[in-house]
């Protein structure tokens, strides 16, 4: 593996992972785990969730790349910080 792939590999790990630690995804993986009463029913939702990212990951990486062919990386990132805003915003405002 090139170095450049090597360094977008890790990037990329390490955002997604911050980025679902402690996430709804993550709590509800959890609370079906601790739900289940034996070993091998946490190992179907380690696999089910595991799968389930990979099967959205698959869908973003997709997307990203038929978005990207119209619109440039900075427009993308400006885009996505201000719907992060929108979102953030209306769960502000819906939580009173």
């Amino acid at each position: 593996m090139s170095k450049e792939l090597l360094r977008s590999f890790i990037a990329t790990f390490g955002a997604v992972f911050l980025a679902e630690l402690g996430d709804k995804t993550q709590l509800a993986t959890m609370a079906l785990a601790g739900a289940e009463g034996t070993s091998r029913g946490r190992w179907v939702i380690f696999v089910a969730a595991a799968s389930a990212l990979i099967a959205t990951s698959a869908l973003g990486v997709l997307g990203g790349a038929v978005v990207g062919r119209y619109l440039r990386p900075a427009t993308i990132e400006r885009l996505a910080g201000a719907l992060f805003i929108v979102l953030g915003v209306t769960m502000l405002v819906r939580a009173k």
